[in-house]
């Protein structure tokens, strides 16, 4: 079993499109356990009930947006050791420097290749085959 078959991913992401494109990318690169939610909350409530091992989640999103969400799941010491990785159409500084000091693995700029997809995975996991 690769390592991306042991690795709980949960994808958060207000844009269903985006939410199939990184599923479909996921799956590609190997992963197996994938479960989507539609917005920070529906997230921070799943890690709740089955934490992942790696989220990757949206930043700009209605009710919860991405960075409360990594907030959120470092507070809670069931789930605080989640890699996390914001995905963001904005190549903004600022947010990418917040996002790392609350805690986030990796940021993964939209448009997104696989190539950068598993890069970026790659940088917090190790190699995933």
């Amino acid at each position: 079993m690769s390592l991306a078959e042991k690795i709980k991913v949960l994808i958060v992401d207000d844009q269903v499109t985006s939410r199939l494109l990184l599923g479909d990318a996921l799956q590609q690169l190997g992963f197996k356990q994938i479960t989507a939610a539609g917005d920070g909350e529906q997230g921070l409530k799943i890690m709740a009930q089955n934490p992942h091992h790696l989220v990757i989640s949206d930043f700009n999103m209605p009710k919860m947006d991405g960075l409360g969400l990594l907030q959120a799941v470092r507070a809670n010491p069931a789930t605080k050791k989640a890699a996390f990785i914001i995905l963001t159409a904005q190549g903004d500084r600022a947010l990418v420097q917040k996002a790392a000091a609350l805690g986030a693995n990796n940021v993964l700029a939209k448009p997104f290749t696989i190539e950068k997809m598993k890069a970026a995975i790659e940088a917090v996991f190790g190699a995933l085959k």
